[in-house]
């Protein structure tokens, strides 16, 4: 890589992970421009010329939290050989995930209605895709044998991972749950609304 090249790609990361830092001491209220901008030591125009604007930065961060977050799912996912397996390191790993990366997992959930998301839909779904894609294709075989029930791909993902998500939403926000127990305790229950 050109070295030119290679410090816009590290001045690029510097900005991602300053802009995780001031998000998970200050939250949305204190996840400004100029504090990501001081914790940096970035300029604003340099922060401008990579991600075109404050807003840029953000999907940028979301992407690579969510990336971050599919990566481990899948990695799980692909190492499990029956269905319920399949199932199980699903949920363990997104849980696992949350609890180790505990500020990517919060500005993935703090995202959710944010305005930069549909603003730069098509850069995240071009982040998703190949990763949603390996998921779907370790699932067809299940579904295919009758092991799974067959759903449109958007309610299989939201009986998958939509407890799962809305569990760690709490969490994050102080609910007193144990991601321990629920790893123990919720994907026997995510498994009984999949299996065919």
């Amino acid at each position: 890589m050109p070295v030119r090249q290679r410090r816009g790609e590290e001045t690029r990361q510097r900005l991602l992970d300053a802009a995780l830092t001031v998000h998970a001491a200050g939250g949305a209220e204190g996840f400004t421009v100029h504090a990501v901008v001081a914790e940096s030591g970035v300029s604003l125009g340099s922060l401008y010329h990579h991600f075109g604007s404050f807003d840029g930065l953000a999907a940028a961060l979301y992407a690579r939290c969510m990336a971050g977050l599919l990566d481990e799912i899948v990695a799980a996912l692909e190492r499990a050989r029956t269905p319920r397996s399949g199932v199980r390191a699903v949920v363990t790993a997104y849980l696992g995930f949350v609890a180790g990366h505990s500020a990517s997992a919060r500005f993935i959930h703090a995202s959710a209605y944010a305005a930069y998301l549909p603003a730069h839909a098509e850069m995240i779904a071009t982040m998703k895709a190949p990763r949603m894609a390996r998921m779907a294709a370790w699932l067809a075989p299940h579904v295919a044998s009758g092991a799974m029930v067959d759903l449109p791909d958007p309610l299989t993902e939201m009986l998958l991972i939509g407890p799962v998500a809305e569990l760690s939403r709490r969490w994050l926000n102080g609910a007193g749950f144990d991601l321990a127990n629920a790893a123990k305790l919720l994907p026997d229950r995510v498994w009984a609304s999949l299996q065919a």
